[in-house]
């Protein structure tokens, strides 16, 4: 029988440059991601350089997208990208992670709403119009309930004991301008994703990268770092948006792009904290002892072992968002081209009296679409963290 007599390769003798040029090759994964970024980008020359002025993005279908549309499939690509292939290419840990969040019921009933509330919002504005100004459709009541006759300009339901019941053509009623309800609401979904979604990819992404930085390089970096996250907590970010209002009017995206830009901060921390733990693991010292560069280590050993504390974060962070969008529009603050949540709901708040479907019904929606976020984060939380399911036996 043959002795192999070929030395062994040892964890000492692993060459982490010819790993790094190896795992730079282009694998299919890598080419498909590539190439839909590369789609995108030819998608936003076209609509910014190619295309003739006043014309419709996507002609057949009469679709003009903006920038802040463009800024939205940015955000959901990457969400594809980055959570939704990882978890289809890790079915092991993803039945396990779902098998753990299943259990909070309340969770799974929320992530469903969510996930309705997300594909109205995304294709109900690509197919409806905007809600327009018709004075004689003003204060029509909801369908199955019914208002003083006098109220509506002109009944477009029955009207029956002298009052105006609703009719189908106006299921959630109407406003005093006579205003769509539901086309409102609709809407008001879409500016909910967009503010939730867009918003929380900037702070995570920014978060993510310094933290993990600081936690990781340690010594002047960690300190300038974190001395500018100080900073930067206490600037208030609320007067910058009030600025920006008073000089160049309300805008959706430049709410989103301040706040998403400004308000990373407090998750930078929780990713520093949890890094400053990871960095000293068995794993890591001996992947830097071993000459494993700082991209590497940073990438994959440091930042997937604080993604679940991100993620948690992020999702407790998605309802703030858009409860401070529906909190600016309610005031006035908020983006006057664009139907939000709180814009319906300020605009029926003196009509609650005779009108209460106005405000009520979007504010039902805001109310239950925070709430659902709040839940689906605490499941995560127990699913993703087991410290946090181990502490509470």
């Amino acid at each position: 029988m043959a002795v192999d007599n070929e030395p062994r390769e040892t964890f000492e003798d692993v060459d982490w440059d010819d790993i790094d040029e190896t795992t730079r090759a282009f694998s299919r994964k890598t080419i498909v991601t590539i190439g839909a970024y590369m789609l995108f980008a030819v998608g936003l020359l076209y609509d910014y350089v190619l295309k003739p002025p006043r014309a419709d993005t996507i002609e057949p279908l009469g679709i003009s997208l903006q920038a802040l549309d463009w800024l939205y499939i940015l955000t959901l690509l990457t969400i594809l990208v980055g959570v939704v292939v990882p978890l289809y290419e890790n079915g092991r840990m993803t039945r396990y992670y779902w098998q753990q969040f299943r259990k909070n019921r309340a969770a799974v009933a929320s992530l469903i709403y969510l996930g309705v509330i997300f594909l109205i919002g995304s294709i109900g504005p690509r197919f409806l119009e905007q809600p327009t100004v018709d004075p004689s459709n003003a204060y029509q009541p909801p369908v199955f309930t019914s208002a003083p006759n006098w109220l509506p300009v002109e009944c477009a339901g029955e009207v029956a004991g002298g009052s105006c019941h609703g009719t189908w053509a106006h299921p959630f009623g109407t406003t005093h301008e006579g205003k769509d309800i539901l086309v409102s609401v609709i809407y008001g979904m879409e500016v909910s994703m967009q503010v939730g979604l867009i918003a929380a990819l900037i702070t995570i992404t920014i978060a993510a990268i310094v933290g993990v930085s600081a936690a990781y390089f340690g010594g002047w970096i960690d300190a300038a770092l974190m001395r500018y996250v100080d900073i930067q907590i206490t600037f208030p970010t609320f007067f910058l948006y009030l600025m920006i209002v008073y000089l160049y009017g309300g805008s959706l995206f430049s709410m989103i792009v301040i706040f998403g830009l400004l308000g990373w901060g407090g998750i930078a921390r929780i990713v520093r904290s949890e890094a400053l733990q990871r960095r000293e693991e068995e794993y890591v010292l001996a992947a830097k002892n071993a000459g494993a560069s700082g991209y590497w280590t940073m990438r994959r050993h440091l930042l997937p072992n604080v993604s679940n504390s991100v993620i948690t974060a992020v999702t407790l962070l998605i309802p703030s968002l858009i409860l401070f969008e529906a909190s600016l529009a309610f005031l006035g603050l908020g983006d006057p081209t664009v139907p939000s949540w709180g814009e319906v709901i300020a605009s029926g708040r003196s009509d609650l009296p005779n009108a209460w479907w106005v405000s009520t019904i979007p504010g039902i929606f805001l109310f239950f679409t925070i709430l659902a976020f709040n839940f689906v984060g605490d499941a995560l939380r127990d699913a993703l963290d087991p410290r946090a399911d181990g502490g509470d036996k």
